[in-house]
């Protein structure tokens, strides 16, 4: 089993961990030493359980508000995964039914008869005034 020193508050300990966690271990002392370091710097020298079970406390309760948004984010999700497979299970919404007015027949010839008048009608108008200038 590996013996590794770590330093928190100042203060150096050995420690024993399991074959391959050293780095896991060094991180931990990190987090605790930085909490042990704000103690110090707000509180001054303190004795090391004391030291300890502050900085622990600390971590603790960073960790429970961790938790806290953990588990509400995860409620969250849960919510939401919910609702998509409330959607994805609804039946496809019915096609919407789109009108569109069809002009009769009837309508579209006396259109297009009318059209054809009234140029006739332009042209003879266009005639008498060419013949009244000539």
């Amino acid at each position: 089993m590996p013996e590794v020193e770590i330093r928190i508050g100042g203060r150096s300990f050995e420690v024993s961990c399991q074959e391959g966690e050293e780095q896991f271990l060094h991180a931990a002392a990190a987090m605790l030493d930085t909490e042990a370091s704000v103690l110090s710097k707000q509180i001054g020298r303190l004795p090391e359980s004391r030291m300890l079970l502050m900085a622990g406390l600390m971590l603790a309760d960073k960790t429970a508000g961790f938790e806290d948004n953990l588990r509400e984010k995860t409620e969250k999700i849960a919510k939401l995964e919910s609702e998509l497979e409330k959607l994805r299970s609804a039946p496809a919404p019915e096609p919407e039914r789109v009108e569109v007015p069809v002009v009769p027949a009837k309508v579209t010839d006396a259109l297009a008869e009318l059209a054809a008048r009234a140029e006739s009608l332009a042209d003879r108008v266009e005639e008498n005034a060419k013949g009244a200038k000539g």
